[in-house]
């Protein structure tokens, strides 16, 4: 079985702990090292699977905006090792929160591709199968995601601290 750190990969080249993010010159680095990834799964998913190539890109479209905008850019974490409670976490709250329009069928393409992207990753042995997993069953929950965003609409007063409890985030500070 593999794990979270293995090296033995059909991607040539991809260390997982190279993913480590703790300045910003690792960010960077990381972003632009993402985006190969993706890359790779763009490629996996119209050559080996002969999906249509908009529909790939949809794929992809969706599994960057998890990865660079939340785990890289907002998280700084390893997208190797997260706890699969990030997905919950993003849906359920940094989404709903950051876009100007949340609506669920959006939601749903960037939670399709991450589901992707990670079992592809498992295929690929560079994350555990059973992690892939929980993370595609987390991104499969469309009616509680949908549940919380209609409860942000839906926010008065001071509803926003009972929603946000409802599905807590801590916030990561900046650079130093």
């Amino acid at each position: 079985m593999s794990t979270a750190m293995s090296n033995s990969t059909s991607l040539p080249g991809v260390v997982t702990n190279d993913y480590v993010i703790s300045s910003l010159e690792d960010e960077i680095r990381v972003d632009k090292a993402c985006v190969d990834l993706l890359r790779s799964l763009f490629r996996h998913l119209t050559r080996s699977l002969a999906m249509e190539p908009g529909e790939a890109g949809e794929i992809c479209h969706g599994a960057d905006y998890f990865l660079r905008e939340f785990i890289i850019a907002d998280r700084k974490e390893n997208l190797f090792t997260i706890d699969p409670l990030r997905v919950r976490q993003f849906a359920g709250n940094w989404y709903i929160v950051r876009v100007m329009e949340p609506n669920l069928k959006e939601l749903q393409g960037i939670l399709a591709g991450t589901a992707t992207f990670y079992l592809f990753l498992a295929e690929q042995g560079l994350v555990d199968a059973s992690v892939a997993a929980e993370i595609a069953e987390r991104c499969a929950d469309s009616a509680w995601y949908g549940q919380r965003i209609e409860d942000f609409l839906a926010i008065s007063g001071d509803g926003y601290t009972a929603w946000r409890h409802g599905c807590p985030l801590e916030p990561v500070p900046d650079w130093p």
